[in-house]
């Protein structure tokens, strides 16, 4: 068994500002040619999180040189009056992504309003249309924290080509684009989900290991192939002391965080039963969550790129 010194910890953080490097040259080299991509964000009521998650968007935006919008809509707004400021945003040529915050009141049909954005500025990858060309492996939109895990991989240069890859989880936003994105880089790739019989066997068979499933702490020890690639995109709350003990042990960054604010952020996988396995782990927070934005503007410099660079070539 590997040693606690040898689990790496892999720094999404790291990464993302690598990437975000890498859009503010492109975008810069589009601007000098006459064309600022474009982002529009429409939020629907004022949910605490879904606000934070715009902000720091727009944030980005800013930072990165990309134009950006946000349209902030009522919680009482019907599915009729968000369809138009879809529509309105599909015909405008300065607007190169629409990305549309989740989750949307109860009283909204999300599947309706996901397919009425324009194939050509989902930047979020979850129109049917993208999802169709993800699946047979034509040019796409790709839904932003899957793409990047894929690039985190490569960028820590994980061998992929003919290893074992179990995806625990099997939503639309991470699960299933996710295992098509490792197919295509010829992995051999299982999806697990919460109702799985012997989960536990089968997840400890892989090289590479992604928890996409929303339990906290439920990847532990015995599920974990030594020396193996875990990625952690779970995002949950620890809200008992007990809980926080047995996710963290002693640990006093924790257990400080837990007594200020009640609660600690982690992951799906176990943290302390993960380390001393593993061979290299992205931790939460800090692992996959900052690749996500950062993909975002990756996927609204390319919309830019196929709508306006290349369609004007085209036609010239």
């Amino acid at each position: 068994m590997l040693t606690r010194a040898q689990t790496r910890l892999i720094d999404g953080n790291k990464i993302a500002g690598e990437i975000k490097q890498e859009v503010a040259e492109q975008v810069g080299k589009l601007s000098a040619r006459g064309f600022q991509p474009g982002l529009a964000v429409i939020l629907v009521g004022e949910n605490p999180a879904s606000q934070v998650y715009v902000r720091n968007k727009t944030r980005t935006c800013e930072r990165l040189g990309i134009h950006s919008e946000q349209i902030n809509l009522s919680a009482d707004v019907s599915t009729r009056e968000l369809l138009r400021a879809i529509g309105k945003l599909n015909q405008s040529d300065h607007i190169d992504g629409i990305l549309v915050q989740l989750p949307l009141p109860d009283h909204i049909d999300a599947e309706q309003i996901l397919r009425a954005v324009n194939p050509a500025k989902d930047v979020d990858g979850f129109h049917p249309v993208n999802v169709g060309k993800l699946c047979t492996g034509k040019p796409a939109f790709v839904p932003c924290t899957p793409a990047g895990i894929l690039e985190m991989l490569k960028r820590e240069r994980v061998p992929m080509v003919g290893e074992r890859a179990v995806v625990i989880g099997r939503s639309n936003i991470v699960g299933k684009p996710l295992a098509l994105l490792l197919l295509r880089e010829h992995c051999t790739v299982t999806i697990c989900h919460s109702r799985t019989h012997d989960l536990s066997n089968l997840s400890s068979q892989a090289d590479i290991l992604v928890a996409a499933v929303g339990r906290a702490g439920l990847v532990t020890g015995d599920f974990i192939k030594p020396g193996a690639t875990v990625i952690d995109v779970g995002m949950n709350r620890a809200e008992t002391l007990s809980q926080v003990r047995h996710l963290f042990g002693a640990d006093p960054i924790r257990l400080e965080t837990f007594r200020k604010k009640g609660s600690c952020l982690v992951g799906d996988v176990h943290p302390t039963q993960a380390m001393g396995i593993a061979g290299a782990l992205t931790p939460v927070p800090g692992g996959v969550g900052p690749l996500t934005i950062g993909q975002l503007m990756r996927n609204t410099v390319l919309a830019c790129e196929w709508r306006r660079v290349h369609s004007k070539r085209s036609s010239l």
